[in-house]
């Protein structure tokens, strides 16, 4: 054989093998692949590929998360709405508790009438009435405040002292009654100043 029949083993290695120019230098070599070029050319006039599709493992963790996200609105929309049913419950049974200790009133005002009468055995049914209603909040207004016309209606007006300041209650003519805060229904009073 000749020189020209045996290839040469330095320009195998050449073709085996093209050097990567980085920035104009040699970086490192790498091996050619056959289908490389043929890639390439279809990729340039091609759109790019789409991203790779999500693991299973991926899907079942961000469908985990979307349970877990509605699970947390859900619960909150749930203690929000069980909150304001609490609340309006509540509010309804002061509302008849109220309305209760109103119709009670004519009954208390009866005792209090039939004890200035003297009628016997009415005060001591009237104090045990009283003590369980103000055991369920109800309370007498303070006949001795100054007057206060939320809490107290001037049936009679007269005047008062020099020195007084401000307008005083000198006389209850009707106990008034609040409940829980609220006024159910003002003290009728006679009011000196």
């Amino acid at each position: 054989m000749s020189d020209l029949d045996e290839p040469d083993a330095s320009s195998e290695e050449q073709s085996a093998a093209d050097t990567v120019l980085v920035d104009g230098e040699a970086d490192e070599t790498i091996e050619a692949d056959p289908g490389l070029e043929s890639a390439q050319e279809l990729d340039s006039g091609q759109e790019p590929e789409p991203a790779p599709e999500p693991s299973p493992e991926e899907l079942l963790a961000a469908e985990r998360d979307q349970h877990l996200n509605d699970l947390q609105r859900v619960t909150a929309e749930f203690a929000n709405f069980r909150k304001q049913t609490d609340k309006r419950n509540a509010e309804t049974v002061r509302q008849a508790a109220a309305r209760v200790m109103q119709a009670i009133l004519p009954v208390l005002d009866a005792c209090d009438a039939a004890a200035l009468q003297e009628v016997e055995g009415v005060e001591p049914i009237a104090a045990q009435l009283r003590s369980v209603l103000e055991a369920q909040g109800l309370e007498v207004i303070d006949q001795t405040e100054p007057f206060d016309p939320n809490r107290h209606e001037a049936a009679i007006s007269e005047p008062g002292d020099e020195d007084q300041d401000e307008p005083m209650v000198s006389e209850v003519l009707r106990t008034g009654y609040a409940f829980n805060g609220r006024v159910l229904r003002a003290a009728m009073v006679r009011v000196k100043g």
